[in-house]
């Protein structure tokens, strides 16, 4: 997949023209980070949350052993005991490295500036050379082998030294071959830096390079010796070494501002699941396995938010812990990462865009058993990015809160007589993320309608359900319109517009994602039969006008009212 920054400023701009998203505080320059969803994107988002708490926390699948599951929610406080983040690790290792421009003040991730250098032809023949003897060693070295072949101890004393001689050589000579051209940039990924970088290139130097370049690139914490910390802002030596920068936002509670009173906005739901988790247990009939499910917001001080409402500082999500016995967490595991990746592709996201990744040993957290990333491909990226991450978290969160707060956190199984503490596995969702996947995944160009944008949001997350048209404003037609938008509109989110030609009423409701539009006309008066339009498809039919709510029910999932 493609970067296409096109696609992605149309969709911006949809956003704002229709009401799904406004820049936070506009009219007063607005403020980095923060986002605002306005009539049309405030009903998606909350559809949405009401989608995955229907499906995930009211009525949850079955599980893998055919039984019903037990989920029951919770809505904890965004400020918590500033011991909890202590004991989560919050408090001393949620942190980010950053790095500062000091000419142009700006502050980036130092995983996220990138340093991309180009070879020129000498330079490349040299690390070719130097890289066709190291393997003629190799292959000698390879073909003694005193495992296989039966050599002296001076034939292999003999290799050994042209080894040492060659890396001595290497050493000397290898300050020498640096990159002729070198820019800074900000980026989430080599791929991006690297594709950016060559279309800054000048005709001239891609000349001077002769199309034989070999390109490299490199994040602020990796940069090797000799190259500079070039800024994406300055393009010049003006980046400072790497630092931590810790997330959190920092605040006070009461009325002296010192640091007995300072507290924290939560940086993510999980915590207040967890210091609940015995509350839960002792005022309600839950068993092992349970899950406790939380919708709410989060804060992060990003060092640079960017790609826009992908990476906010204030942001939602949509969180499960489901705690079970170790012995079968494996298990559960695989059930709920399936479970999750389906949720998404039964609402739409069905398409290659959807890409689940497990991750690698060196990405799991020290506790970690798994993880899966669902992760989607977006317009602004050439990867794919993370939607929800489904984790095996051990019982790393409950061991951390018994032994900083000195409660009991175990669980007593009544059948088995067994105390244990439980695994938890973690599907942690970001509501505006997923928000923003299903706009992008929805957004449509067809250059046959009035309007050659729409949106084809399935029906459960449409804003709006249904439309209702007189033809025109006259002859009686408003007088049969209004009525059936009233009692539509009982049962489902609909507007009424009467207002310019039909095309134009169409166009409008495409645009906001509305599946179903009926136009009330003169054959209206005649047989008592509307027109109903499918959005997606442009095709009409008639039916009875007492039949409207009939068909609109069978159309529109039953979980959407």
């Amino acid at each position: 997949m493609a970067k296409d920054a096109a696609k992605m400023e149309k969709i911006v701009a949809l956003c704002k023209r229709r009401g799904f998203i406004f820049q936070s505080s506009e009219i007063y320059g607005g403020i980095n980070g923060f986002w605002d969803y306005g009539p049309l994107g405030v009903e998606l988002k909350r559809n949405i949350k009401d989608a995955w708490w229907h499906d995930m926390v009211q009525h949850p699948p079955i599980g893998p052993d055919g039984r019903e599951i037990s989920m029951v929610g919770v809505d904890c406080s965004i400020i918590m005991n500033p011991k909890v983040w202590v004991a989560s690790g919050h408090a001393t290792g949620f942190a980010d490295p950053m790095v500062d421009c000091t000419e142009s003040k700006k502050r980036y991730r130092a995983d996220k500036a990138w340093v991309v250098g180009f070879y020129s032809p000498r330079d490349i023949e040299k690390k070719v050379e130097w890289a066709t003897r190291f393997k003629q060693i190799q292959n000698e070295l390879s073909i003694a082998d005193p495992r296989t072949v039966k050599v002296s101890d001076e034939q292999l004393d003999a290799i050994q030294t042209k080894i040492d001689e060659f890396k001595k050589e290497w050493q000397a000579e290898a300050h020498t071959i640096q990159p002729s051209v070198i820019y800074g940039l900000e980026a989430d990924n080599r791929d991006e830096a690297i594709h950016t970088a060559r279309s800054l290139l000048t005709k001239r130097q891609k000349q001077e390079l002769a199309g034989q370049y070999v390109d490299a690139a490199y994040d602020q914490m990796n940069v090797p010796n000799g190259w500079p910390r070039v800024s994406p802002a300055t393009q010049k030596a003006t980046l400072t070494e790497p630092r931590s920068f810790n997330l959190m936002f920092e605040s006070h509670a009461g009325a002296i501002k010192d640091e007995d009173n300072k507290v924290y906005l939560r940086p993510e739901t999980a915590q207040g699941i967890f210091a609940n988790f015995k509350n839960v247990c002792d005022s309600t009939r839950v068993k092992i396995p349970f899950g406790i499910a939380q919708i709410g917001k989060a804060f992060r001080n990003e060092i640079n938010p960017r790609n826009y409402t992908f990476r906010s500082r204030e942001f939602e999500q949509m969180e499960i812990e489901f705690f079970c016995h170790d012995k079968d967490s494996m298990k559960w595991w695989e059930w709920w990462r399936d479970t999750r990746i389906n949720w998404y592709k039964s609402l739409g996201l069905a398409g290659e865009n959807l890409k689940p990744r497990n991750q690698d040993d060196k990405e799991l957290a020290h506790y970690s058993k798994a993880c899966t990333d669902i992760e989607y491909y977006f317009p602004f990226a050439d990867d794919p990015q993370e939607l929800e991450g489904v984790a095996h978290r051990g019982c790393f969160d409950l061991t951390q809160h018994q032994q900083h707060s000195g409660k009991d956190m175990s669980y007593f199984d009544d059948e088995t007589k067994e105390r244990f503490l439980p695994t938890v596995i973690e599907p942690s969702a970001g509501a505006d993320r997923s928000t923003l996947a299903f706009i992008t995944e929805a957004y449509t160009v067809d250059e046959s309608r009035p309007s050659p944008e729409l949106m084809k949001f399935h029906p459960r997350l449409a804003p709006i359900k249904a439309a209702v048209f007189p033809l025109v404003n006259k002859d009686g037609l408003p007088e049969i319109a209004e009525p059936l938008f009233r009692e539509i509109r009982k049962r489902w989110p609909a507007q009424y517009d009467g207002k310019q030609s039909i095309g134009k009423r169409y166009a409008r409701m495409d645009e906001a994602g509305t599946p179903y539009c009926f136009t009330i006309d003169g054959q209206t008066k005649e047989d008592g039969t509307v027109t109903v339009r499918d959005r997606d498809t442009g095709k009409q039919e008639r039916i009875d006008k007492s039949r409207v709510v009939a068909y609109l029910d069978d159309k529109l999932h039953p979980s959407a009212r």
